[in-house]
């Protein structure tokens, strides 16, 4: 049986990041957190991550920064951005590695296994 697939979720809102992680773990995910960008930089550093799903808006390092980072730090890893702005309102994630805040549990499981299975070159920035 393979491993399971290990998200990174970062959010700074507490109770938004605990539904996060109770939402994926009920899916079998190995779910790590961070509560800012900077943080999620030190976890990129420290673990093997094959997704990182970030807010986009956080105070400090924003979620876009810390996917152009995280991709220096891991070419690998494929990106989810989520926000309640639209994607075109807070620069350039492209509609497929995006999900509009707020999201029901069962349409961010959806999304999360759909970015797992994307090529992580073909949500390259361009």
């Amino acid at each position: 049986m393979a491993d399971p697939a290990t998200i990174l979720a970062v959010e700074d809102d507490e109770e938004v990041r605990a539904l996060i992680r109770e939402v994926l773990a009920r899916e079998g995910f190995r779910v790590l957190e961070a509560a800012s960008g900077e943080a999620a930089l030190a976890v990129l550093e420290a673990e093997p991550v094959d997704l990182l799903f970030t807010d986009i808006v956080m105070p400090g390092l924003n979620g876009l920064d810390l996917g152009r980072l995280a991709r220096r730090l891991r070419p690998g890893v494929r990106i989810l951005y989520a926000s309640a702005f639209g994607p075109h309102l807070v620069a350039q994630p492209e509609a497929k590695d995006f999900v509009r805040k707020p999201y029901r549990p069962r349409q961010l499981v959806a999304r999360i296994k759909r970015s797992l299975l994307m090529e992580a070159s073909a949500q390259a920035p361009s």
